[in-house]
């Protein structure tokens, strides 16, 4: 008489109470797809913005190390060569739609360190295919930080200004700046 009973449970029809159960059972089960495959894009989404950032500071940071390798005032106070610090040392702040940058990264060179602050444009207009391909950017306004370490008299930190558009200083200072660059430096 049990075996009867429970071979009937077993082959017995769902009732209207299983089948309510069954079918919130698929709707939590689609709730979770949902929010799994949003949680997916938005992570996505995130990773493809940190990826940008980081080609923005690869092209501002490339653009401003070439810079500084041409002005004899930032080679004389660090040393060839000037060498990027890292990424994660760096401070970058994008407007406009990503066409202008502030950036701050650390570099260093065999007689000193520094840091480099400037602000910088993109050139040329926005595409989709532009994540795919470095940048243009023209760097407006470039300023290093310098510290040239030594003993106790001869520490200097020097900050030095470099941009394309200004003429030379004509004041008599101990600069030398070459002739399309204009520099100037204050000890501190």
């Amino acid at each position: 008489m049990s075996g009867r009973r429970f071979i009937s449970f077993l082959s017995r029809n769902p009732s209207h109470s299983e089948k309510v159960v069954a079918e919130e059972g698929k709707a939590k089960t689609w709730g979770r797809r949902i929010v799994s495959g949003t949680l997916i894009c938005l992570t996505g989404g995130v990773a493809l913005s940190a990826l940008d950032d980081l080609s923005i500071y690869h092209s501002c940071s490339s653009k401003a190390l070439e810079k500084a390798s041409k002005n004899k005032t930032i080679i004389d106070a660090i040393g060839e060569p000037i060498v990027r610090g890292p990424w994660y040392n760096a401070s970058l702040a994008v407007a406009h739609q990503r066409h202008s940058v502030s950036c701050t990264f650390p570099v260093s060179g065999p007689q000193g360190t520094g840091i480099f602050q400037l602000k910088a444009v993109r050139n040329g207009e926005e595409k989709w295919s532009s994540f795919l391909r470095p940048s243009d950017w023209e760097i407006l306004i470039m300023e290093a930080l310098v510290h040239v370490p030594g003993n106790e008299e001869k520490q200097q930190t020097f900050r030095i200004r470099v941009s394309d558009d200004l003429p030379p200083p004509a004041s008599n200072s101990s600069t030398d700046c070459t002739s399309q660059e204009s520099c100037s430096v204050e000890k501190k």
